[in-house]
């Protein structure tokens, strides 16, 4: 059965503009890395962020100054943000009165439960969405004593301990993540609360590494879920620049065929046939169509073996040989080009093809 086809169906909510839950797309989010007191900067990355598909972008936001600056890049952007809150109730408030369209909180380090339900009431009041966040390495003394350590099970019991109090104040414009380094923690906690609760669930493996780590793990953690037909949002995380955490997303929503977004690129991994370089070669194109919006299938082959038989599958691609390359469009082909010329008269052929797609009614 497709993937689109089990999805679990939640409660629907809204981030900014942006659907969540209720049969909506899987939506894309990130975080930012910049000081966000620097506002500039922050608006910069967020812009990045946007232009490469980001759908909600969540600001952490330390101290008075970075909710006060919160404010004006609310101001200069037009995607959803997200307030990243913790230890002090006040920010939260802050946040809100500065335009946030969602609060990322762990209400129990926030403070006191007066302040939480201070939090609740404003949240409320102006129908903003709360992230409950549970963190593995961040539960509480007594959840990890009676389950023995961050288990799936501790996790789960966390968050519905906090679900409950925010119900018991009448919220119910939540959305709940449960985050762990540990892949299989991490979609057993997901599982069991996906079972218990209808509420729309954030996915993500925390703290996962840095581009090759940090995709592996984030692919089989997130892919495995989204496969069940579990989760509503999601990000990967990676000790990288953010925009390659959205252009990863991307490729986990393509596998699994729940989203389109930009090229597909499928290119050979070399042997000692290939005599072009391959390698610079995928990453000129790769550079060149940064932007792109339309799906176009693009296949770049280093030798004659498979090269033109997957070629003539794509949309537009070309298969090498000694110093040149073969141009295919649909199957057949169309002319020699030189090595040197491949990829500027690929990104052209890539984005014609993706405009006249555009422009089709």
């Amino acid at each position: 059965m497709p993937v689109s086809e089990v999805r679990k169906q939640t409660r629907q909510i809204h981030v900014g503009e942006v659907p969540v839950g209720g049969g909506a797309p899987v939506a894309v989010q990130s975080m930012t890395n910049t000081d966000t007191r620097d506002v500039s900067a922050t608006v910069r990355q967020i812009e990045a962020l946007s232009e490469a598909g980001c759908e909600i972008v969540r600001l952490a936001v330390p101290d008075e100054e970075a909710a006060a600056a919160f404010g004006r890049i609310r101001e200069r952007v037009k995607v959803p943000l997200i307030a990243d809150i913790h230890f002090d109730y006040r920010l939260a408030l802050g946040a809100l009165r500065a335009g946030a369209d969602g609060l990322r909180i762990n209400p129990g380090n926030i403070g006191s439960q007066k302040a939480v339900e201070k939090v609740v009431r404003a949240a409320r009041e102006r129908e903003v969405p709360i992230r409950i966040g549970v963190n593995g390495g961040s539960l509480h003394r007594d959840i990890l004593a009676r389950y023995g350590g961050p288990t799936a099970e501790a996790m789960v019991e966390s968050a519905v301990e906090h679900i409950r109090f925010l119900e018991s104040m009448d919220f119910g414009l939540m959305k709940i993540s449960l985050k762990s380094s540990n892949v299989k923690n991490t979609i057993r906690a997901y599982e069991l609360l996906s079972e218990r609760v209808d509420y729309p669930l954030h996915l993500g493996v925390t703290e996962a590494g840095g581009l090759i780590a940090g995709t592996v793990k984030s692919a089989i953690g997130i892919g495995h879920l989204l496969t069940e037909g579990i989760g509503d949002t999601f990000r990967v995380s990676l000790t990288r620049d953010p925009v390659e955490e959205v252009r990863v997303a991307y490729e986990i929503l393509r596998c699994l065929e729940l989203r389109f977004r930009g090229p597909e690129i499928i290119s050979c991994p070399t042997c000692g046939r290939c005599e072009i370089d391959l390698f610079s070669l995928v990453e000129q194109v790769e550079k060149g169509l940064s932007g792109v919006t339309g799906s176009p299938r693009i296949a770049i082959m280093g030798c004659v073996v498979n090269g033109p038989g997957e070629a003539r599958e794509a949309d537009v691609g070309i298969a090498g040989g000694r110093g040149q390359g073969i141009l295919f469009k649909k199957g057949k082909v169309v002319r020699k080009i030189p090595e040197n010329e491949l990829a500027r008269v690929l990104v052209e052929e890539v984005r014609q093809l993706a405009s006249s797609s555009a422009e089709a009614p």
